[in-house]
């Protein structure tokens, strides 16, 4: 079974014309307004992926002039290392840069090196966007982030972009959870602004991420809150 968190003005309007979206359809309906917000359980068991202006700390044994180093990742995950020269690492762990940067010295530079790779200072929890953005891709979450404000940080949406058509994807409490947002509505006041944490994805203008929401939309078809989907 499929729980589905449908808003509070969809329930409350109207016995003779609320949605039928139990029973059949497999959906328990309960009120809410609000994606859950992700607690430290969701991210507890994941390995630590470099990022955008990460600040890494490198050192290779035995050999001061590269020993100490710190260097910070750029916007598009990379980063320079002397003698390496320039080094895609966004999505890689600590030990697979320090692996990485063994693999450039070895034999050329160093005969046996060994790198050690620390985190310094981390901004990179990120958030997906993909889409009908400019420019899609990883960005950090710097302080508080609304879906406004990461659509925003992507270069905003096309002339084309179907701003009804806006999915968030997140995890809380080890499950996973989807939401259909209309970008029109929330500039224009109807709906507050919601905010996005690290590790959410946001599908802006894509029809394989409404496509969950198809059953409920022809039901309801005017989307004046979001609608959530709790998913298996």
């Amino acid at each position: 079974m499929v729980p589905l968190l449908l808003p509070a003005y969809l329930i409350a309007a109207g016995c003779a014309h609320q949605p039928k979206l139990g029973g059949a359809a497999g959906l328990n309906v309960v009120e809410s307004s609000e994606l859950p917000a992700p607690d430290r359980t969701d991210n507890a068991a994941r390995p630590y992926y470099v990022g955008p202006f990460d600040r890494l700390s490198i050192d290779v044994f035995g050999i001061d002039a590269l020993s100490g180093k710190e260097v910070q990742v750029d916007a598009s995950g990379r980063m320079s290392f002397p003698l390496v020269g320039t080094l895609e690492i966004a999505g890689k762990t600590p030990g697979e840069v320090g692996s990485l940067i063994e693999q450039r010295l070895r034999g050329k530079f160093i005969r046996n090196p060994q790198v050690t790779v620390n985190l310094k200072e981390t901004v990179s929890q990120v958030i997906t966007i993909e889409g009908e953005v400019r420019e899609p891709g990883l960005y950090p979450v710097i302080g508080r982030m609304t879906l406004l404000r990461a659509v925003a940080t992507a270069k905003g949406t096309t002339e084309f972009t179907k701003l009804d058509d806006i999915v968030v994807f997140r995890t809380s409490g080890g499950r996973k959870y989807a939401a259909l947002y209309n970008l029109r509505a929330i500039r224009d006041g109807v709906y507050p602004d919601p905010e996005v944490f690290a590790n959410d994805v946001v599908m802006v203008g894509e029809s394989r991420g409404r496509r969950l929401f198809r059953d409920l939309l022809s039901a309801a078809p005017l989307l004046t809150t979001p609608l959530i989907v709790a998913l298996q």
